[in-house]
């Protein structure tokens, strides 16, 4: 694996404190609350508007499509700083990390057309439709079918784990467009679905917070015309893993945690802790290398590289750490978690245990990752 190192330039440094002053004000006006994990349960459509206006969804995508051919370092530190804060960018979030390049690379021109200025404004949502029930890890399992008909295709079947599908306009979804075979992964295709077509239903999956961003959408006989077919029929597991590597290997797989260590390390200085500052430093060494390995796939992204194995690297050891943060804070801190606590650090260490639990699971559990890591070592 050999991964470029980068540094910012002055003028990302600039653009990081235009952000980061941004987000400043309007958390000091109440727009938002931080919150950990925020860029999966923190979906706030009005928020999401108001980052569009200041053209930061869609930000490296073409300028015929309403982007701004900015580059992909300038997205990463856009994206830290969201992160960083706990700002709730979850309802453009999968529409802005993954819809778009998906359809930038393998969409029509009316998709592009008709999608992407609408998502850049921040008033089209995406939803992701991979997982199913009954199927555990193994998505090449999908039996979600669409079968065809004149002017498009019919489908029936259900996905789960869906998040943010309660405030998503559309759903790029996996479906089986062929028969079985002996190669599962044949036969599979990528169709839009809009999630207000009649025959889609889509029920809430309550976290154990009780916050809904988790749903299973089932599908009885909907109607997706031929425009909505995504790139090539038969192409979608190839197309999907494409897909997978802008999910495992942004910040977000890192510090979703990040609001508990920033405020447990004020905390600490407060108390003038210093044996406490040095084993949560430890925390901070680990931070730095994996955000040195997710910038550096966010570089070959940028050149058009493959980072399939470096994003597996990246998640299951990035999300592991975000799960070590709230067990090393409570060992360090009196604490009392309480989600409605009036203590930020009481109510980041609640959101982030009760969380914690899926971290290695969404986008792919760190056994599936393994496979990938050492399938790509034995390859060479």
């Amino acid at each position: 694996m050999n991964l470029p190192t980068v540094q910012f330039t002055k003028e990302q440094e600039v653009f990081r404190e235009e952000v980061r002053a941004f987000l400043q004000g309007e958390l000091q006006k109440g727009t938002f609350q931080t919150k950990c994990d925020s860029w999966l349960s923190g979906s706030d459509p009005g928020f999401s508007k108001l980052i569009a206006e200041q053209g930061w969804i869609g930000m490296t995508w073409p300028k015929e499509y309403g982007g701004a051919e900015r580059s992909s370092i300038d997205r990463y530190i856009l994206t830290e700083e969201f992160l960083a804060i706990g700002a709730p960018v979850a309802a453009h979030w999968f529409a802005d990390r993954q819809t778009g390049p998906l359809l930038l690379r393998f969409g029509t021109d009316y998709q592009k057309n008709f999608f992407l200025p609408q998502i850049v404004k921040g008033e089209c949502f995406f939803a992701i439709g991979l997982s199913e029930p009954n199927s555990g890890s193994d998505l090449a399992s999908v039996r979600t079918k669409a079968e065809k008909v004149e002017g498009g295709w019919i489908v029936n079947g259900a996905k789960t784990w869906t998040s943010n599908a309660q405030d998503a306009h559309y759903m790029v979804t996996l479906v089986r467009t062929e028969p079985v075979s002996e190669k599962k992964h044949q036969g599979l295709s990528q169709l839009i679905i809009n999630l207000k077509s009649e025959g889609v239903t889509i029920t809430p999956i309550r976290y154990l917070t009780g916050e809904h961003h988790f749903n299973d959408v089932f599908f009885d006989n909907v109607f997706v015309p031929d425009e909505m077919v995504v790139g090539t029929l038969g192409n979608g597991w190839a197309q999907g893993l494409a897909e997978l590597a802008y999910e495992r290997s942004g910040p977000e797989r890192i510090l979703s945690t990040f609001p508990l260590l920033n405020e447990a390390l004020e905390e600490l200085k407060r108390q003038q802790d210093f044996e406490g500052l040095t084993e949560a430093s430890k925390l901070i060494a680990e931070l730095w290398s994996l955000r040195n390995l997710s910038i550096g796939v966010a570089k070959v992204l940028e050149e058009g590289g493959e980072v399939s194995v470096p994003a597996a690297l990246v998640k299951s050891i990035g999300t592991k750490f975000e799960q070590k943060i709230p067990e090393v804070v409570r060992l360090l801190l009196n604490v009392y978690p309480q989600l409605q606590a009036d203590r930020a650090l009481d109510r980041y260490l609640a959101e982030s245990t009760l969380h914690a639990p899926g971290f290695t699971i969404r986008g792919g559990t760190s056994e599936v990752l393994y496979g990938i890591i050492a399938k790509g070592v034995l390859a060479g």
